[in-house]
């Protein structure tokens, strides 16, 4: 039995036979679609990574990108944006600190508690190398013209709502 069968075999019939079985292929296409993208925002991630640092890794360049997009945020808060594990983030954030992209800054409203914010010299690689990726995904998505984009704009809304 494939997955496809598998979900089939699983949910209550809603459909007739034939425009379910129809659906799961599509279901199935996409499924298929996005393993496709996931393995290229894999390597992306890899490469992006890479362009800031040799050494760093992609667990730490999506750490320091929402460093850099969030601002200047406690390590608790990562983990929960990050949905990941704050002892993940700490050793990610020595990192960082190491490579001289984060610093540690004292939370005036708890002097127990710091923030951890990137470094200027991190935040200008991390605009460089968003800006080359946004470049080229703009000239990309500007072939398929404004009804399309939008279109997939919409769906990629609608498929948030239902991966919640």
């Amino acid at each position: 039995m494939d997955n496809t069968e598998r979900v089939a075999a699983g949910s209550a019939a809603t459909l007739p036979a034939a425009a379910e079985q129809a659906t799961d292929a599509a279901i199935s296409e996409v499924e298929e679609q996005f393993t496709r993208l996931f393995n290229q925002v894999g390597t992306a991630m890899r490469d992006r990574a890479e362009r800031i640092h040799p050494d760093l890794q992609p667990g730490g360049y999506k750490l320091l990108t929402t460093i850099v997009r969030s601002g200047p945020t406690h390590a608790g808060a990562l983990a929960s944006m990050l949905y990941t594990d704050k002892s993940v983030v700490s050793r990610q954030l020595r990192l960082l600190e190491d490579m001289g992209f984060v610093e540690r800054r004292t939370d005036p409203a708890d002097r127990r508690a710091s923030f951890i914010a990137a470094t200027p010299e991190a935040i200008e690689k991390v605009n460089e190398v968003r800006a080359a990726d946004q470049a080229t995904l703009y000239r990309g998505l500007r072939q398929w013209g404004e009804e399309d984009v939008r279109r997939l704009a919409e769906l990629l809304g609608r498929l948030n709502e239902v991966t919640r």
